[in-house]
This record gives structure tokens, C-alpha cells and sequence, in this order.
């Protein structure tokens, strides 16, 4: 599908995307003014792109006129709306072919809540809901091979294949250790208590109470003077594109009342704990505490 968008201003543009009827695996292609793109730049449309779930494909350029190219995606093609029992999340899963970590929006905002809790500093360092180990890998790459040695380290989920994948990833760094666990039911393990503790998209599992289990996490398995990064979707993943907005039921448009309900609740509840809590990211919204020095 080919539309000429030349003469048309930002408003415009919007309209006639609200407009257009694509299907699925289409390719649109629109033609814009070198000015116009000049003066609306690039990002707006790939943010445009993500609002009608599309994915931005590489544009076609001449001299005056800059054709923009668009792929619809296929919003029925998630791992949100598949079911695998135990192994919604295992190495079969749509999930597992996903890495975040390759994700500037997060890897930059994940990377930064490392530093403000000065992660090189910590002794043992808990990942719940670890999956194949990314969170980990970026740890890894950011120290040295020294300082990642002496760090000791435990991942928990409850896939054992994404258990047995991680594993196998790590067989060769003996500090760092999986176990596939229900964390409804990691108050009655003797896992111990940790210097940080990390969990990036599990706590608002629907079969997870949040706020008992993040007070029974910070209560069992925190070191006293602990730190804590936990990452919160603001995305949904489509046809292997994440796309910005977090989806409440009954909407058809991004709701982020839940999302802010639970870190609200977190950094009021670490506040009174003494606890210095920032926010920050934008596909994911990271809470990152550390304890205020006295």
C-alpha cells in the first residue's frame, strides 16, 4: 500500500494513519517531504509505527522526496496470549526468543540502576524470575572478570527448562547458580538473605499476590542494608517487537494505572524502611532502592 503524505503536517499524518486499513505482514509506504521529515525527525514515526503496531522498516531516499516503509504486525502473535502450563516462559515459549537486553530503552535504564546501587559492591545478588539469565550476562559484561567472581550469584524461576538453558549458559562461572522454584513458595527455602535483589517483569505475574509477596521477599530475603531493582513492563511484546504501553484488560488503548498502583506501593513501603527509591525507564519503568546512609 503506497500513500502520498507529502503535503500533509503532523496532524495530518496522524489522521490518515487512524484512517488506513492494513493487514497483517503489509507493507505500507508513505511519501514525505525531506522537510517534513527534517522537521518532524524520524523518532515520531517510529513512535507512530509502535501506536498501530507496525514495525519501522529501512526508508527509501532521493533528493526531495523520502519514502517511509512500515511492516503491520500480527497483534494475535504474543506470548501474552499463549498458554504452555509451567512452560508459558520455558525454551519452547514465544517468551524465550525474546532478549530485552537487546533493547537500548532497557539495557541503558537497567544499566544505570546497577550503578546507583553499586552492584561491584554487592556479595549476593538474587534474580527472581531469571529465565535464561540475561540480567545476569549484563552484570557480567559490565565488571571485570575479578569482580564478577566475587560476586556470588542465584537465579529463580519457575520453568526448569529455562533453568537447565541458563545453566548450561553459566556452566562455566561456578558463583552463579539456578534453581527452579514457585516464589509463591520461596519463604519456606533456605536460599538465605542477599545484598541486592533483582526482579524484572515477574512480581505482577497474575498468579503472584503482589504486595504479600514483595513484603515477604524484603522481609525473608533481604540483607539488612540491601538493595532492590525491579522492573515493571510499560510494553507489550507483539510479533517480536516490544511496543510501548502497558495493556489493562477491558482497554484498547495503553493503561497504566495498575503499573503505577504497584510502584507506588513499593517505594512508599521502602521509603519507611529507610531506603533512598528512584524511577526511571521508559518500556520498562525500573524502581531502584538503595538504604539511605546514615
Amino acid at each position: 500500500m503506497k500513500v502520498d503524505l507529502k503535503q500533509s503536517n503532523a496532524e495530518e499524518i496522524l489522521e490518515s494513519f487512524e484512517s488506513l486499513h492494513v493487514e497483517i505482514n503489509e507493507t505500507l509506504e508513505i511519501e514525505v517531504l525531506q522537510s517534513t521529515l527534517e522537521s518532524i525527525g524520524y523518532k515520531a514515526f517510529v513512535d507512530l509505527a509502535q501506536i498501530y503496531f507496525m514495525k519501522m522498516l529501512t526508508p527509501k531516499v532521493n533528493e526531495q522526496n523520502i519514502t517511509l516503509r512500515f511492516k503491520k504486525l500480527n497483534t494475535e502473535a504474543s506470548f501474552h496470549n499463549t498458554d504452555y502450563g509451567n512452560e508459558k516462559y520455558g525454551v519452547e515459549s514465544e517468551f524465550f526468543n525474546i532478549d530485552k537486553t537487546k533493547q537500548f530503552s532497557f539495557l541503558y535504564y537497567y544499566q544505570e540502576a546497577l550503578k546507583f546501587i553499586q552492584v561491584s559492591k554487592k556479595q549476593r545478588i538474587l534474580n527472581l524470575g531469571v529465565n535464561r539469565g540475561d540480567e545476569f550476562s549484563v552484570i557480567k559484561n559490565m565488571l571485570d572478570t575479578e569482580s564478577f567472581k566475587a560476586l556470588e550469584f542465584l537465579g529463580v524461576d519457575y520453568s526448569q527448562t529455562a533453568i537447565d538453558y541458563a545453566k548450561n549458559e553459566f556452566k562455566e562461572h561456578s558463583n552463579v547458580e539456578f534453581t527452579c522454584r514457585d516464589i509463591n513458595e520461596l519463604e519456606s527455602s533456605n536460599i538465605g538473605r542477599f545484598d541486592l535483589i533483582i526482579s524484572i517483569g515477574t512480581l505482577q505475574s497474575s498468579n503472584i499476590n503482589f504486595n504479600k509477596t514483595f513484603m515477604s521477599i524484603y522481609q525473608n530475603h533481604l540483607q539488612k542494608g540491601g538493595a532492590m531493582v525491579l522492573g515493571f513492563p510499560n510494553c507489550r511484546w507483539i510479533d517480536g517487537e516490544m511496543i510501548y504501553g502497558a495493556k489493562a484488560p477491558n482497554y484498547s488503548f495503553n493503561e497504566m494505572s495498575l503499573v503505577l498502583k504497584d510502584i507506588h506501593f513499593c517505594k512508599k513501603y521502602l521509603q519507611q524502611k529507610g531506603y533512598r527509591v528512584v524511577i526511571t525507564g521508559k518500556d520498562y519503568l525500573f524502581l531502584t532502592a538503595r538504604k539511605i546512609l546514615k
